[in-house]
């Protein structure tokens, strides 16, 4: 009975972890990195997968990895204390403007879930008042 709840929890769970990753996206666009360190950020893309492992459960939704794209964009600045030997300094790749639209489709994904969970809630409320 209480399913319906954790399908919209994980979905829940799994949209604030997508909208942690845009955030740091976001805030990390303009750091400066070395493209040949296996540590350099990134743009951090969240894949979704069905089901739960934890439980066991076909339904509901969860996080299955979250990886690094590794594509970076290069400016030429010679002067810059970071840039290469041919004078480019690098960056991840990471467009703000389709940040924000993945940021925009996560919160609508996530009051869409919150929306249901209000509504099974108040299925509940209702059966509940029946049966009494």
């Amino acid at each position: 009975m209480f399913g319906m709840l954790d399908i919209s929890t994980s979905a829940l769970a799994a949209q604030r972890t997508r909208l942690d990753a845009i955030a740091a996206n976001l805030a990390n666009a303009d750091v400066k990195v070395d493209p040949k360190s296996p540590d350099a950020f990134s743009e951090r893309v969240v894949e979704f997968a069905s089901g739960d492992p934890t439980s066991g459960q076909p339904l509901g939704v969860h996080v299955a990895a979250i990886t690094p794209r590794r594509d970076f964009r290069s400016v030429y600045a010679p002067k810059d204390p970071q840039a290469d030997s041919n004078g480019y300094v690098w960056y991840p790749n990471i467009d703000p403007i389709t940040q924000q639209a993945n940021a925009m489709n996560a919160s609508r994904a996530y009051d869409a879930n919150l929306a249901a969970i209000e509504a099974t809630k108040a299925m509940f409320d209702a059966s509940l008042r029946i049966i009494a």
